[in-house]
């Protein structure tokens, strides 16, 4: 096997394997009426932040319909918006990276995921979330961006 085909080869397996991001379903409004299969539609999930207890992102995006939907094997919109809001105490669990992805869910079968990365702009003591999604071979520019301001009383526990 050629060094590249190793490599596509790796990286689509670690795409299948790697840990989902654990979403609840808060709502979903369907957007286009399918007669076989469900319908196209607009679902708001909501993510705890692992690391930082007292902050949820809700993240809005296409969910594709129809047969290919159904059975999983339709390709998601690389449209997504996000809002994370702070929804109790923000406590540490323990020092977070400057940056870090937090959240990933699978768009479709192999190649194709929904990103969520957690940035920190320590000298205003914020939390910045951005979403964006990624291709094996070629990512997607739409992205939104979120932030989350922390009380000055806590700082921001930065990873060394």
């Amino acid at each position: 096997m050629r060094p590249l085909s190793r490599l596509v080869a790796a990286t689509a397996l670690s795409l299948v394997v790697s840990a989902p991001a654990w979403a609840e379903t808060v709502g979903e409004v369907s957007t286009v009426w399918k007669l076989i299969g469900p319908n196209h539609k607009v679902v708001v999930e909501a993510y705890d932040d692992p690391r930082v207890e007292g902050v949820t992102c809700y993240v809005s995006r296409a969910r594709t319909g129809g047969l290919s939907g159904a059975v999983g094997l339709a390709e998601d919109r690389s449209d997504a918006s996000i809002a994370c809001r702070q929804v109790g105490p923000i406590r540490f669990r323990e020092p977070v990276p400057q940056q870090e992805a937090v959240f990933s869910e699978r768009l479709s079968v192999l190649f194709k995921r929904l990103q969520v990365v957690r940035m920190v702009d320590s000298r205003r003591n914020v939390l910045v979330y951005l979403t964006y999604s990624d291709k094996l071979i070629e990512g997607s520019p739409k992205n939104s961006v979120t932030a989350v301001a922390v009380d000055r009383t806590t700082p921001i526990p930065l990873r060394k």
